[in-house]
C-alpha cells in the first residue's frame, strides 16, 4: 500500500474552497517542484500547499506580511540556484516583521514599513528554514531550498 500525505489534497480543497469565496488562489500562476524538500517539520504549522520553483533567476522576491492577516511570507517556500538573491520585500500588513534564518546565516531588522526590503544571496547549497520572530506562533515561517 502506498503511503501518501493529506497535505496537497487538504492544500487542493482549501484553495478551491477560496475560489467558491471569490478569492484569488495566490499560487495559481506558480510553478510547484516535482518533488517536495523534507524540512522537517518546520512548515507544519505554516500555510504551505508546496514549494514554488523559482529555479533559473538570479533573483527572486517573497512577500513579508502576506495572506488574509498579513502573517504570512508569500511564497512560503521557494527552490533556487545556488548563487541566486532572495529578496524579501514588507506589505506593510499584519504589524512588525523580520526574517530570521534558525541557524544565524541571515537576519533583518524588525519594521512594518510597507516597502521595506531584506536581501540575501545564496552561496551555499542546502535547506534554509526561517521565521519572523514576533509571529512564530502564528506560522509565520519560511523555507529556501537551495541547489
Amino acid at each position: 500500500m502506498r503511503s501518501t500525505s493529506r497535505r496537497p489534497l487538504l492544500a487542493a480543497c482549501t484553495f478551491a474552497l477560496a475560489g467558491c469565496l471569490g478569492e484569488d488562489d495566490p499560487y495559481a500562476d506558480e510553478e510547484m517542484v516535482e518533488n517536495e524538500p523534507d524540512y522537517g517539520g518546520w512548515l507544519g504549522n505554516a500555510d504551505h500547499p508546496g514549494t514554488v520553483d523559482r529555479t533559473g533567476e538570479g533573483e527572486t522576491g517573497v512577500e513579508v506580511g502576506a495572506g488574509r492577516d498579513g502573517l504570512a511570507f508569500f511564497p512560503t517556500a521557494i527552490r533556487v540556484d545556488r548563487g541566486a538573491t532572495v529578496v524579501w520585500e514588507w506589505t506593510g500588513a499584519g504589524g512588525r516583521h523580520n526574517v530570521v534564518e534558525r541557524e544565524g546565516t541571515f537576519e533583518s531588522d524588525q519594521t512594518g514599513e510597507a516597502g521595506h526590503t531584506f536581501e540575501h544571496t545564496f552561496e551555499e547549497e542546502g535547506r534554509y528554514a526561517y521565521v519572523c520572530t514576533p509571529h512564530e506562533r502564528q506560522g509565520m515561517k519560511g523555507a529556501v531550498d537551495v541547489v
